[in-house]
């Protein structure tokens, strides 16, 4: 299934809302750690673990619209 339907149920809503909630507390941490971190290679993956939840965030967001 690569459409989303256009009525999405109360329980697929928590879901969505259940990732959501996850990826951006993951994305706040990465970030937060990679602000932190004094070693750079280390800081530079935290940065992409960051941009890596905040798209899947994003996405979430995109299928609500």
């Amino acid at each position: 299934m690569n459409k989303v339907p256009n009525i999405i149920s109360t329980k697929d809503l928590s879901y969505i809302e259940d990732i959501f909630n996850w990826n951006y507390t993951a994305a706040k941490k990465a970030l937060n750690s990679a602000n932190c971190v004094k070693d750079q290679t280390i800081s530079n993956t935290l940065y992409k673990v960051y941009d890596l939840h905040l798209s899947i965030c994003n996405k979430l967001v995109e299928i609500l619209k």
